[in-house]
């Protein structure tokens, strides 16, 4: 007689959330608003955003792409990314201005699993470190978990990325390792720090990130009262 051996398997998820798949709607926040990126609309501020402001081209340093050398060549760029459907591409547009201040998007979208990526984000430097920044993140992040029904939001950047690294962390996600020698950028190799919220983690980070983004936690110049505790 063979002897049945019970092995351990993973509990059962319940149905996922039908076309669960960005669809470039607009999201809106208090101080900013991330519309679908248009190279008509958005190309000629984004580009402006950065001109002549980042001399040391530092915003680019661990992308795939930039510098670029003028707007016509920045514009077909925007085009490019308008086109895209994983990546879906977003500007992050102020609403006090009105101008497009920075980009980021929806990636590999693994809708069978529910999980999701938000990459590509580079900010200008009137966007960095600023409450409408942290919006911007906030924003796709609740996109993310409360419109498409993720299990799964992934954050990866360049381990030597420091304030990627730095970053993702503030937010609440998760280091999970390094994945090394997983690609080669601009003739470089690049080691990929791998970052994770799980659907269950993201009640608390909602709460404290809904805490911490209300009016009355700025001064008039919109300086941060209390910091950003999304984790206990």
């Amino acid at each position: 007689m063979v002897k049945k051996v019970e092995r351990p398997v993973g509990p059962v998820v319940d149905p996922l959330p039908v076309g669960n798949v960005p669809d470039l709607r607009p999201l809106h926040g208090r101080w900013i608003r991330l519309d679908p990126v248009s190279a008509a609309k958005h190309a000629a501020d984004l580009y402006a955003s950065f001109d002549g402001k980042d001399p040391e081209n530092t915003i680019w340093t661990y992308l795939a792409y930039g510098p670029f050398v003028s707007l016509e060549e920045f514009t077909e760029w925007v085009k490019a990314r308008e086109a895209a459907r994983d990546p879906w591409f977003y500007a992050f547009v102020r609403r006090d201005t009105g101008k497009a201040v920075g980009m980021g998007a929806f990636m590999r979208n693994d809708a069978a699993n529910g999980v999701i990526e938000i990459g590509h984000i580079w900010m200008s430097p009137e966007l960095q470190q600023t409450r409408e920044a942290t919006e911007a993140i906030y924003l796709m992040m609740r996109h993310c978990f409360d419109d498409l029904g993720v299990r799964r939001l992934e954050w990866k950047c360049d381990s030597l990325n420091a304030a990627s690294r730095k970053a993702a962390d503030r937010f609440g996600f998760t280091f999970e390792g390094i994945f090394r020698q997983h690609y080669i950028i601009k003739g470089r190799n690049r080691d990929t720090a791998w970052f994770a919220m799980l659907d269950t983690e993201w009640p608390a980070a909602r709460k404290a990130f809904e805490a911490w983004l209300k009016e009355d936690n700025f001064d008039a110049k919109g300086q941060q009262k209390a910091k950003l505790r999304v984790r206990p």
